[in-house]
C-alpha cells in the first residue's frame, strides 16, 4: 500500500509553520547559536547579536570556539556534539566590545534522518549580574565564616519574636555551646534572667543596644543591632556577642597587681618615714636617704597628722641619715618647723651632717629661731629638762593658787 501524497495546502501548512518557527527563534529573548560538526556557526538569531555584540553577518561561517571561547574550557563547544545532558552550564566569554559576560547554556543536539548528530542548537541566558551577585554573596558568607571561626564571637539574629534563626561563632565552645544549638529557640526564654535581656527588648522594638552580661561561664560584650523591612518595621535583630572572659581576667589581675604595689609603696613610705613616740608626749622622725621636696612634702602631712593625733608637745626631725638637700627642701623643713609651732608643739632638728650645713649656710637659710641639736641623745635630753621645767612650774602655780 503506497502513501498519499501531500496535497498542496498541507505543503503550505507546512511550509508556515517553519515560517513561524524561525521567526519565534529569532525574536525569541534568548541567545539561540547553532553549529555544524565542524563547529562552523550556521545560526545566530536576534538576542545573540543584542548580547554578545557581534551581527548576524559576521557570526555566520566563523568557529563557534573561536568567537566565544569559553573561558578556562576550550573544548566545552566540541563535547557538547557527544554529549546528550539536560544540565546548563555556566561560561564567561568576551563581547565584540570586549566587555566580559557570563552565560548560562543549555544544549540540545541536531541529528539527521540518519539518526547521526549534524550539530548542536545551544539556548543562551546572560546571567552576568546574577553571577556578580553570586559572587557577592559568596564573598560575604566567605568574610563572615572568617569572622565566626577565627575570632571569640557569636554572630547570631533573631525574627521580630526574638526566635534564634542564625547562631554561630567560635565562640560558643568555650560556652560548651554547639554552633545553630539555639536555632529555633526564643532569647526570651532562653535567658529569662540575665541582665541584659531590657537591651534586646528594646532591640525588638527598634532601639540598637548594648549589654555587658556573664552566662554559660564567660563574660560576654553583646550588640544588638533591629533590621527594619520595607515598611520600616522592626523584621529581626542581629546580634554580635564578644567572649571578654580574658580581657576581664586580664583586668582583673591588673587591678590586683596595682593594688598590691600601692600597697608596697606604701610599705616603703612608712619604712622611709617612720614616726616613733620615744617618750610620752616626743615623737621622732628618723630620716634616711636623699631628702628631695616631694618626700618633704610627704612627712609634713605624715607628721603634722601624728602631732595632732598623739597630742604630742615635741616632734623630732633626726637628719643623722640626711645625705644631700637642696633648696626647696630646706624650705619646707623650716615650714615644717614653723607648722608644728601653729599646732602647739616644737620642732627640734637634730643629726646635720657637716655637708648639709655646708648647703644650708651657702643658701642663706637662718635657723636661728629652731632648736638645732648634735644628736637624738641629746634632743630627748632636751625635751626631758623641758618638761620636767614645764611640771615643776605647773606645781609651783598651784601651790601658790592653794
Amino acid at each position: 500500500m503506497g502513501v498519499s501524497p501531500a496535497s498542496p495546502e498541507e505543503v503550505d501548512a507546512d511550509a508556515l509553520a517553519r515560517q513561524r518557527a524561525l521567526l519565534l527563534l529569532q525574536q525569541a529573548p534568548l541567545a539561540i547559536v547553532e553549529y555544524r560538526r565542524d563547529l562552523t556557526i550556521e545560526g545566530w538569531n536576534a538576542a545573540a547579536e543584542r548580547l554578545l555584540g557581534y551581527p548576524r553577518e559576521e557570526a555566520l561561517g566563523r568557529r563557534v570556539d573561536e568567537l566565544l571561547p569559553a573561558s578556562g574550557e576550550p573544548e566545552a563547544w566540541r563535547r557538547l556534539l557527544e554529549e546528550d545532558s539536560p544540565h546548563l552550564r555556566t561560561w564567561t566569554h568576551l563581547r565584540k566590545d570586549g566587555a566580559e559576560v557570563c552565560f548560562e547554556w543549555s544544549a540540545a543536539r541536531v541529528v539527521d534522518e540518519r539518526g547521526e548528530v549534524r550539530g548542536v542548537g545551544a539556548f543562551g541566558q546572560d546571567v552576568t549580574a546574577r553571577s556578580a551577585q553570586t559572587r557577592r554573596y559568596r564573598e560575604k558568607e566567605q568574610i563572615l565564616r572568617t569572622i565566626t571561626e577565627t575570632l571569640p564571637i557569636v554572630v547570631w539574629a533573631t525574627d521580630r519574636d526574638g526566635i534564634f534563626t542564625f547562631h554561630e561563632g567560635k565562640a560558643l565552645e568555650q560556652a560548651g555551646l554547639e554552633q545553630g544549638q539555639h536555632i529555633g529557640k526564643n532569647v526570651l526564654e532562653l535567658y529569662g534572667q540575665d541582665a541584659g535581656l531590657d537591651v534586646m527588648r528594646r532591640a525588638l522594638a527598634g532601639e540598637p543596644g548594648y549589654s555587658s552580661t556573664s552566662t554559660h561561664g564567660v563574660s560576654w560584650e553583646n550588640w544588638q543591632i533591629p533590621i527594619r523591612d520595607e515598611r520600616g518595621e522592626v523584621g529581626s535583630v542581629v546580634g554580635l556577642t564578644l567572649d571578654v572572659s580574658d580581657t576581664k581576667r586580664r583586668e582583673q589581675e591588673l587591678r590586683a597587681k596595682l593594688e598590691l604595689i600601692e600597697r608596697q609603696q606604701q610599705v616603703i613610705r612608712d619604712l622611709s618615714t617612720p614616726i616613733i613616740q620615744v617618750w610620752d608626749g616626743v615623737l621622732t622622725l628618723p630620716m634616711i636617704g636623699i631628702l628631695d621636696s616631694s618626700r618633704t612634702a610627704e612627712v609634713m602631712d605624715t607628721l603634722l597628722e601624728a602631732v595632732v593625733r598623739t597630742s604630742a608637745r615635741y616632734a623630732i626631725l633626726d637628719l643623722t641619715g640626711v645625705e644631700m638637700v637642696d633648696t626647696k627642701t630646706a624650705s619646707y623643713l623650716l615650714d615644717l618647723v614653723r607648722a608644728i609651732r601653729l599646732l602647739g608643739a616644737e620642732g627640734i632638728v637634730t643629726g646635720i651632717r657637716s655637708n648639709v650645713a655646708q648647703t644650708i649656710v651657702s643658701l642663706g637659710i637662718d635657723l636661728n629661731s629652731i632648736t638645732t641639736l648634735s644628736n637624738l641623745r641629746a634632743a630627748l635630753q632636751h625635751c626631758i629638762r623641758q618638761m620636767s621645767k614645764e611640771r615643776a612650774a605647773e606645781q609651783a602655780r598651784r601651790g601658790q593658787v592653794g
